[in-house]
């Protein structure tokens, strides 16, 4: 068991590895009336083909990992969202491209929920029949997203900066692609990453953090599959196309603008790249902007705009999303003012106002335990904490925004994605 501090934001977090692989993460809130659990493997939506260590490559259909987080809830001796339930807890989970979680909170029983969670996620219960009952579930829900602006616009953006990479496909798949999954396809995705060494299990809140270990040794298996390899595609700097628009019943056009970055190299910090990125946006087009300030008086956009940066297995990038009678206008004046900065530089006062406010919204995060189970999960994947951002703050200077602002000063990296009005005369 390892116990660290972190003085400079007042935080501290109890940490262990079983003999099996799983990492298990305790971060303390005493005089917090709910305490939050996650159970996070690292596999999302993008990894659909791998290869384990006997050389076997498996290339999976398109959504088996959110496919796969529907139906571990169901267990051989009943639902684990009735357990919950009967416990007084509020459970969920949800898929990304980066990684599954299972998590709950509760204010009481909290051993029982956890003996719940640890269980359910590890022991796989998949028939014939469950299957095909689940797929029609999924079926409704891939229909609600196909009826939804903001997901055509998302899942468009991402279809149009990559040109094979699986973050190209809609997280839930399609109906077509969900057709194929079988029991035994989720059973040998489970077994690939759902072992023990691909799990993290982050508890906020209070608790003790030695019967959190024995609960997760009775629970989890204690032998643990490695998977050798995971395959994104071939590499590509440029976008796929660099404009998509689709017609819905919108009361007027919606965006999403997607500048593609350069993926992580194998050595670099994540959570400074992290860092790196959301600077750049704050500074390029955040409300204090001029970028945003020229666009918002003379209306081309509204407070619905928003700017954040990504890091996908192999990938990441910038999204900018929110309405516009204009979005040309709004593609055109990101990529004229990357130019600026680029050309002109950032000024010390600049850099020095955004890192201050960044760092004070990072401080306030600290507070939401469901954040900060979520923030731990995704750092210890890459090997790093929920601490290690506030030491990167003195680390970064401005030609690390510079050379990323460099790399976006690019057309060819650039992709509009659009959801037009139906009336709308615009050829898509």
């Amino acid at each position: 068991m390892t116990h660290e501090t972190f003085d400079k934001i007042g935080e501290e977090m109890y940490s262990h590895v079983l003999s099996n692989g799983l990492k298990i993460y305790y971060i303390p809130k005493t005089d917090f009336s709910k305490t939050f659990a996650m159970l996070a493997t690292n596999f999302g939506s993008a990894d659909q083909k791998f290869q384990m260590l006997n050389g076997e490559v498996l290339d999976t259909p398109a959504g088996v990992a959110h496919f796969l987080e529907h139906k571990m809830f169901e267990d051989e001796d009943g639902n684990a969202l009735q357990k919950f339930a009967k416990t007084g807890a509020s459970p969920n989970a949800f898929t990304s491209r980066n990684m599954t979680a299972y998590y709950f909170s509760c204010t009481d029983n909290f051993y029982e929920n956890l003996n719940i969670l640890t269980k359910f996620v590890c022991t796989p219960y998949f028939t014939d029949e469950n299957v095909k009952k689940e797929k029609g579930i999924i079926e409704q829900e891939i229909s609600m997203l196909d009826d939804d602006p903001f997901w055509n616009a998302y899942t468009n953006v991402y279809a149009g900066m990559y040109h094979n990479h699986p973050i190209r496909i809609s997280i839930a798949g399609s109906a077509e692609s969900i057709a194929p999954i079988t029991p035994d396809v989720l059973y040998q995705c489970h077994k690939a990453f759902y072992s023990p060494k691909n799990l993290v299990l982050t508890v906020c809140g209070n608790a003790d953090f030695d019967k959190i270990i024995e609960i997760a040794e009775k629970n989890t298996p204690k032998q643990a599959d490695e998977i050798a390899n995971r395959f994104y595609g071939e590499r590509q700097n440029t976008v796929y196309k660099n404009h998509i628009a689709v017609k819905m019943n919108v009361p007027q056009p919606f965006f999403m603008i997607g500048i593609k970055d350069i993926p992580l190299s194998k050595n670099e910090s994540q959570s400074k790249r992290q860092l790196i990125g959301e600077l750049c946006c704050e500074i390029l087009a955040g409300k204090s902007s001029s970028l945003y300030n020229n666009l918002y008086k003379n209306g081309t956009l509204n407070r619905r705009f928003d700017a954040g940066y990504t890091i996908h297995p192999d990938a990441a990038c910038v999204l900018f999303s929110g309405d516009s009678k204009n979005p040309k206008e709004v593609y055109t004046s990101i990529l004229n003012s990357i130019c600026e900065i680029v050309k002109n530089g950032i000024s010390d006062d600049e850099f020095n106002r955004v890192k201050c406010m960044h760092y004070g919204m990072m401080i306030r995060s600290l507070d939401g335990t469901d954040d900060l189970c979520r923030i731990q999960c995704e750092a210890a994947f890459a090997n790093e904490n929920f601490a290690t951002s506030a030491l990167q703050y003195d680390k970064i200077t401005k030609d690390d925004l510079l050379n990323m602002f460099k790399i976006w000063n690019d057309e060819n990296r650039f992709t509009l994605s659009e959801v037009i009005p139906l009336e709308d005369n615009q050829e898509v």
